[in-house]
């Protein structure tokens, strides 16, 4: 299924969504960008774990520079961050709270916004060639798309300030070093190597939607409220079919077979 600057391919129950628009190096409209809210609903009702790739050689250069360009050349009463309040804050939110575990492929370049599209994945695996780059210092804008909150929490102020004020490139060998990714691979062997990952993320318990959940609040939440958070995730996953066949399947020394419910 293909739709603005958009497509969305299934292997059995994984959704690989994927930016699609590689003259531009998959940079982001407004048109994208709902289009792309509209293809998360079907997924968050089907799949059991998704990928978030790049058509091309790009995972997604950023913003398209023409998005919201009325009034930019005006002076003060331009709105840089209109387009983040009604469009790209609400996609990140939504990409925090899938119900669901999903995988960032990185190929080629992670740029601006869409250096945090890829940074929102549970688990980021990225082509040798694929670089990270915090682009807005250079044309006089600041970061978006939850990038300060999401490199500070990771790999600290100095090295998260390094890189939004220097607008430099950070390989992905690099960002596996600092642990800001979790795989790196030979480009040929990336969107393999993503499947993969999918694969064994979909064959996984109910409980795995509550682990996310888990580790996205854990990022903010201060001890006690962590936790509370725990325990309450604990209860719901007590409750789930696939925890009494993963306490059967213990019992019988077999291995589990989850459904996701």
């Amino acid at each position: 299924m293909t739709t603005t600057g958009m497509s969305l391919e299934w292997r059995d129950q994984i959704a690989i969504l994927r930016m699609d628009d590689p003259s531009t190096l998959n940079a982001v409209t407004l048109g994208s960008i709902e289009a792309f809210g509209d293809l998360l609903d079907e997924v968050a009702a089907k799949a059991r774990a998704m990928i978030l790739t790049g058509a091309g050689r790009a995972f997604c250069s950023g913003a398209n520079i023409g998005m919201g360009m009325e009034g930019r050349m005006d002076g003060a009463d331009y709105d840089a961050g209109e387009t983040l309040d009604s469009h790209i804050n609400p996609l990140m939110t939504r990409l925090r709270n899938m119900p669901l575990p999903w995988v960032s492929a990185v190929n080629g370049a992670a740029a601006g916004v869409g250096a945090s599209l890829a940074l929102a994945g549970d688990m980021i695996v990225a082509g040798e060639s694929a670089f990270f780059l915090q682009a807005f210092s250079r044309i006089g804008l600041a970061p978006d798309g939850g990038s300060s909150h999401l490199l500070v929490r990771t790999i600290g102020r100095a090295r998260a300030s390094e890189l939004m004020l220097l607008g430099e490139r950070l390989s992905a060998a690099k960002a596996l070093e600092w642990g800001l990714i979790n795989r790196v691979v030979p480009d040929a062997e990336l969107a393999e190597a993503a499947l993969a990952l999918a694969q064994r993320l979909a064959k996984g318990a109910y409980s795995q939607r509550l682990i996310r959940q888990l580790a996205w609040s854990a990022v903010d939440a201060d001890w006690e409220t962590a936790l509370a958070q725990e325990r309450a995730a604990q209860r719901t996953a007590g409750q789930s079919a696939d925890h009494r066949e993963g306490v059967r399947a213990f019992m019988e020394k077999r291995a589990a077979a989850f459904t996701g419910a």
